[in-house]
C-alpha cells in the first residue's frame, strides 16, 4: 500500500488578484471523511470559475476547500467511513467545489466516475466540469432532442467543444459561434454542422439562414449583456435559452415581448453550489448514458495544453486569452 504523506503541495493565493497570486504552498493532506475517497491528484482541469475565484468573484461555498479546482482525476489511495464503491488503486475522475490544484483532494465517492478506458488520466481531468455542466444544461434543463437545432455561443472553449460533441452524438444540428476562423474550424472537425465567426458575422441572420429562417430550438450561453436580447430574436417558436455565465455581464435592454409572442423558456443554472445528492444524480446519468460514447472513442475532451501543477498562473494566462480551443489542464 502507498504511504500517504503528511504534507502536500497546493496552489493559494494570499489574496484576489492577477494570475501571479496563484502559488505553490505546503498544504496539510486532507483526511476522506464518512462517505469520502482521498485521491492521488494527477489532473486537474482549469476552468473560468477557478479565474473568478482568484479575481474574488467566486468565493467557494460553505464547507468547501479553498484551493481553487473543481475537477481531477487520479488514483484513490484512502477511504473514509462507509466509503465502498471504489477500491484502492482505482482511477477515478471527480468534481468538487474546491480543492482540485493540489496533490491530493477528497471527494463525496457519489460526485466520482471510474476514469473512462482508453483516457488517459489527464484527459479524464479534463471531463468533470465541462460534462456534469452540459449534462445538466442542455439535456435536463434544456431539455435537447435529436432532430432538433442547438446553437452553442462560444463554441471553442471547454463547454463548447463538450456540447458540441454531446449535441451531435445525441442527433441535433448543431451551430456554434467563435471568435476566429481557426475557432469555427476547429468547431466544424469536432462536429459541428454550422460555425459563425461572431466577430465578421452576424450570428443572428447567419443562424436564421441555417434553419431556413426558422430560429433554433435551444440556445446554450455564456457571454450575456447584449446576446440576451439577440438570443431571444435567434429563437424558434417554443425556444429554450439555458444560462450558464455572464461574460459580458449579467444585465441587458431586452425586448421581453419575443418572450411571451414565442413562448420561449429562458433558464439557467450553476453547478459549484449545488448538493452533493444533485450532483450525484448528474453523475449516474453521465455514466449510463455518456461514459460508453466516450469509451467508445466517440466524443473526449479537447485538450489545448498542458502545464506542471506549479504553474497554475501561466495556465490562468493562458485561459484569461482566450486563445485555447477547449481544455487546459495542470499535471501533477
Amino acid at each position: 500500500m502507498t504511504s500517504i504523506p503528511e504534507t502536500m503541495t497546493a496552489i493559494g493565493m494570499a489574496a484576489p488578484g492577477g494570475p501571479d497570486v496563484l502559488r505553490p504552498e505546503t498544504r496539510p493532506v486532507p483526511k476522506p471523511g464518512p462517505g469520502q475517497i482521498l485521491v492521488a491528484v494527477a489532473a486537474a482541469g482549469v476552468n473560468r470559475p477557478d479565474v473568478l475565484q482568484r479575481q474574488g468573484g467566486y468565493n467557494p461555498p460553505p464547507g468547501a476547500s479553498d484551493i481553487p479546482g473543481l475537477e481531477f482525476a487520479g488514483t484513490v489511495v484512502a477511504q473514509g467511513e462507509g466509503a465502498n464503491r471504489f477500491a484502492i488503486g482505482a482511477t477515478v475522475c471527480a468534481l468538487v467545489a474546491g480543492g482540485g490544484y493540489a496533490d491530493y483532494a477528497v471527494v463525496d465517492e457519489s460526485n466520482a466516475l471510474p476514469a473512462p478506458k482508453g483516457l488517459t488520466l489527464t484527459e479524464a481531468g479534463a471531463i468533470p466540469e465541462t460534462f456534469f455542466t452540459v449534462w445538466t444544461n442542455v439535456f435536463q434543463r434544456g431539455r435537447l432532442q435529436a432532430g432538433e437545432s442547438f446553437l452553442v455561443h462560444g463554441g471553442s472553449s471547454g463547454i463548447g467543444t463538450t456540447a458540441i460533441q454531446l449535441a451531435k452524438a445525441f442527433g441535433a444540428t448543431v451551430i456554434a459561434t467563435a471568435g476566429s476562423e481557426d475557432k469555427c474550424a476547429a468547431c466544424r472537425e469536432l462536429g459541428a454542422d454550422h460555425a459563425i465567426n461572431y466577430r465578421t458575422e452576424d450570428f443572428v441572420a447567419a443562424a436564421k439562414a441555417m434553419t431556413g429562417g426558422r430560429g433554433t430550438d435551444l440556445i446554450l450561453d455564456m457571454v450575456g449583456g447584449d446576446y440576451i436580447d439577440r438570443n431571444y430574436e435567434l429563437a424558434a417558436d417554443q425556444g429554450r435559452i439555458v444560462q450558464i455565465a455572464f461574460l459580458n455581464g449579467p444585465k441587458a435592454t431586452v425586448n421581453f415581448s419575443r418572450l411571451m409572442l414565442k413562448r420561449l423558456t429562458h433558464t439557467g443554472s450553476t453547478l459549484r453550489p449545488r448538493t452533493v445528492p444533485e450532483k450525484a444524480a448528474i453523475a449516474a446519468e453521465l455514466h449510463a448514458k455518456v461514459w460508453p460514447l466516450l469509451e467508445a472513442g466517440r466524443c473526449k475532451p479537447l485538450i489545448h495544453a498542458t502545464f506542471p501543477l506549479a504553474q497554475a498562473a501561466e495556465a490562468h494566462r493562458l485561459m484569461e486569452s482566450s486563445a485555447h480551443i477547449g481544455k487546459i489542464v495542470l499535471t501533477v
